[in-house]
């Protein structure tokens, strides 16, 4: 593991699990090979399931779907049946929002992190000389905190190093449907 990247695990951890109570059901988009679920489970948090398009490297120690999180209804994923959703550096890889939003019930915490634009020449430049952990796709989808969808109301974003963005978004309920009487 790229020291940056080592180091950066650690304090995310630190950071956003602390605002999860152990007995929240948590879905992680993008659990590669599951270090936020070994953590998480092993620290006592119960109901852990990651989610990847690629198949984890080793046995997990929570439950694992392998597929596309935008495909979650094929998936056997249920809607608004998460209480927190885990997307560390995966949002720049897709757009996976409205999954999100769907998943996601409402007043539930989304916890994401992801290059700041601006600086993912730079995120490149550290994987290129082994002190970041190198990308498993292109960064299609690299946009601010700032501009997720208006229900993912922000509860704090902070820039770390100038680099990345670590952010919690709460899910705010659906609009109601407008009913026209006649």
């Amino acid at each position: 593991m790229a020291i940056l990247s080592d180091l950066a695990r650690r304090k995310k951890l630190e950071y956003f699990l602390g605002q999860v109570p152990k007995s929240a059901r948590i879905l992680e988009i993008g659990c590669a090979d599951g270090w936020v679920g070994r953590y998480a489970v092993a620290n006592g948090w119960r109901d852990y399931t990651g989610i990847d398009v690629l198949q984890p490297p080793a046995a997990l120690p929570h439950a694992f779907v392998h597929g596309d999180v935008n495909r979650w209804r094929e998936l056997g994923l249920e809607p608004g049946g998460y209480d927190a959703i885990v997307a560390f550096e995966v949002i720049e890889h897709g757009d996976f929002y409205d999954a999100i939003q769907a998943l996601l019930r409402p007043g539930g915490l989304l916890l994401v992190t992801t290059p700041v634009p601006s600086m993912d020449w730079a995120c490149k430049l550290l994987e290129g000389v082994g002190l970041n952990q190198r990308r498993s796709s292109p960064h299609t989808h690299l946009i601010s905190l700032r501009r997720l969808p208006e229900r993912l109301r922000p509860v704090r974003i902070q820039v770390k190093a100038g680099l990345s963005q670590w952010g919690v978004f709460r899910l705010a309920p659906a609009p109601s449907p407008v009913v026209e009487r006649g």
